[in-house]
Parts: structure tokens; C-alpha cells; sequence
């Protein structure tokens, strides 16, 4: 498929931290999947109509699900808000990407038979025959468990290529960035070394007319790494403490270029949505070129780099006697003192 069109759908999410169990929870999560539906039979009519393209991909918000933990502890967020991997939600979602034909990226909090005491922020990719391609469990996070957290035990059960996995399709090289790790070039980088060629980002972060620093981001992910970054944002969160209209906007496409094809205003939109052409980022990445920093890369010249020690370490979820641990949310920040604490000594900040 050289060109189609691909969607960044800005939806309003209704967060759950108020609801009383998992049964009012698992109601409000499918709800909330018949309103992606809508919205996506909606916007898929609305561009053809408008433009004449075929919608082949979509990408849903953060949160779009439940919302993100507000002082519940792991094993409470566990029980209320995460999903099985082969779930009733899985399962819908499959079914709408089939029904409607069209590829569907978005981010839940994720159950692992393998990690009964923690929970994953996994991204995904489903494709139009309503089968998940792509998991991506997100690596860095400032509240959340991460493979990183329980690295060599993950390794095990995964294997390396767990950890920055690329999906080739009709619609391109697909990969997953999620939320603020688009903040983090090593992470666009280690997918597009992969082959990735499309960056699937689901976000939920500030409004501002002002530059944000990820909108800042998007661009310089894209121009660095010669791929499209497909980034949906909330609108509304709903029944939270937090203003609802503080996540508005910046839904976007961003081409290979760092171009912004195109980008949402507040509120709930389709405004979002460009024409994908795999065909000429394929041709720009094999043309020798100052332009072309994929073919320019001397990776090797950072390998002592990466490898210092002193920064945030691996297996902090693993015991002593090799047990895993369920943290408390105070962990997080406690280790990232922990880290400062090492570089002001070592004398680097």
C-alpha cells in the first residue's frame, strides 16, 4: 500500500478512580470501546466523504480506557483498572478494527500472568483482521512498574527483542511510543535502527498554545529518525480532580521531514488525520544525503557512553533472594533520589 490515510483521533477519557469496583470499572471500559467505535465510523465517513481517502490507521489516546492511577496503590490499580492480555477488551477492540478495516494503536494498563504482582502500560497495534500484532510494554515511567524494573527476569520469560519490537505490514514498519517517552530520543532511535518507520504515539499531556516539550519532541523524533509520528492526545478527562481541559490539542501528524501535516485544536476531533507515504520515506532513506541521518549514524561512538554506571539501574523490583517485589508508588520517586544522589557525588550534576 504506497499512501493512506492515518488518523490521530483526540477523544475525551473518563477516568475510574471514583468508581467503586471492577464491575462498574469493566462497564465503564466498554462504554467507553462503543464510543471509539462511533467515533472512528464517524471520522473514517467524514474523510472519505471529505477527501476521497481510505482510513487504514488509528491512533487512540492514553487513558482512553481509565484513566491513569490517582493514589491507588499497585495492587489496588491492579485489581480495579488493568486488563488480561487476551481479555473481553482485546477481544472488542478486534472487532472494531475488523469491522471498520482499519488498523487500531492505543495504550491500556496490562496484566502478566508471568508478573502476577505488577501491572505493564502496553502499547498495541491491531490490525483490520482484529488481531494484536504488536505489544509494547512502556519503559520508562515515573509511577509505573517497567520491564526495565524487573529487567533480567523479563529477558528471560521475552528475550531482548521484547523490548523495542518493529511489525512489518501493508501500511509500513509500525512501532509504539508511549506518552512521555517520546521525550527520550533513545527510545524513537532504538525502533527505527529496528526498521520502524511509522512511530505510533499515544499521549495524554498538556495543552498550550505555547511550544511544548512534547510537541517539541514529536518533530525532532521525526526529522532525527526519518519516520512519521502519528500522535493522539486527550481532550476532556472526565471525573477527575484534575481541570478537565488541562490535556487538550496537539493531536498530530508529523511527517519524515518534521513537518506538521496536520494537528487537532481542543476538544474531541478528527481534525488529525493525514496522507501516510511509505513509498517516498523509503526512497529519502536510501539516497545518500546530508539529509539522510538514518545512514549517518556511528552508533558505535556511544557505546561507552550508554554503558556508565550511575544511572537509574535495572531489576529495582528484584529482592536479594530474587523474589519480585510489589513497590509502593513511593519507590519511584525514592530511587530517582537515589540516582541524584550518585551523580552529585560523582560530581556530573
Amino acid at each position: 500500500m504506497n499512501t493512506y490515510s492515518a488518523l490521530a483521533l483526540q477523544m475525551d477519557c473518563s477516568a475510574v478512580n471514583h468508581l467503586p469496583d471492577r464491575a462498574a470499572v469493566q462497564q465503564a471500559m466498554m462504554s467507553a470501546l462503543e464510543r471509539v467505535d462511533n467515533l472512528i465510523a464517524g471520522s473514517k465517513g467524514f474523510i472519505s466523504t471529505f477527501s476521497g481517502d481510505t482510513l487504514k490507521l488509528v491512533v487512540l489516546p492514553e487513558y482512553f480506557l481509565t484513566g491513569f492511577p490517582m493514589g491507588e496503590s499497585i495492587d489496588a490499580w491492579r485489581s480495579k483498572a488493568c486488563i488480561e492480555i487476551d481479555g473481553p477488551e482485546y477481544r472488542r477492540l478486534g472487532e472494531l478494527a475488523s469491522s471498520r478495516g482499519v488498523y487500531i494503536s492505543g495504550n491500556a494498563y496490562e496484566l502478566d500472568p508471568h508478573f502476577p504482582n505488577l501491572y505493564f502500560q502496553t502499547s498495541f497495534i491491531i490490525n483490520d483482521e482484529g488481531q494484536v500484532i504488536l505489544r509494547y510494554r512502556r519503559l520508562i515511567s515515573m509511577f509505573a512498574p517497567t520491564p526495565h524494573d524487573v529487567m533480567s527476569k523479563y529477558l528471560e520469560v521475552y528475550g531482548e527483542d521484547s523490548l523495542f519490537p518493529v511489525v512489518d505490514t501493508p501500511l509500513g514498519r509500525l512501532a509504539c511510543v508511549a506518552s512521555e517517552e517520546i521525550l527520550y530520543p533513545e527510545i524513537a532511535r532504538s525502533l527505527a535502527t529496528r526498521g520502524a518507520e511509522v512511530l505510533l504515539h499515544s499521549s495524554s499531556e498538556v495543552g498550550s498554545p505555547r511550544p511544548t516539550p512534547k510537541n517539541i519532541a514529536k518533530c525532532a523524533r521525526a526529522y532525527e529518525n526519518m519516520c512519521y509520528v502519528i500522535s493522539s492526545n486527550t481532550s476532556a478527562i472526565l471525573h477527575s480532580p484534575v481541570p478537565q481541559n488541562s490535556t487538550q490539542g496537539h493531536s498530530q501528524v508529523v511527517d519524515y521531514k518534521g513537518q506538521v501535516l496536520t494537528e487537532a485544536y481542543t476538544g474531541e476531533s478528527m481534525v488529525a488525520h493525514a496522507m501516510i507515504d511509505i513509498e517516498r520515506l523509503r526512497e529519502a532513506r536510501t539516497k545518500p544525503a546530508m539529509t539522510n541521518l538514518i545512514a549517518r549514524q556511528r552508533l558505535s561512538l556511544f557505546r561507552s557512553t550508554y554503558e556508565l554506571n550511575g544511572f537509574y539501574p535495572e531489576d529495582t523490583l528484584i529482592n536479594k533472594d530474587g523474589d519480585i517485589v510489589t513497590p509502593d508508588r513511593s519507590h519511584f520517586m525514592e530511587q530517582q533520589s537515589l540516582v541524584i544522589a550518585k551523580l552529585k557525588k560523582a560530581g556530573l550534576i
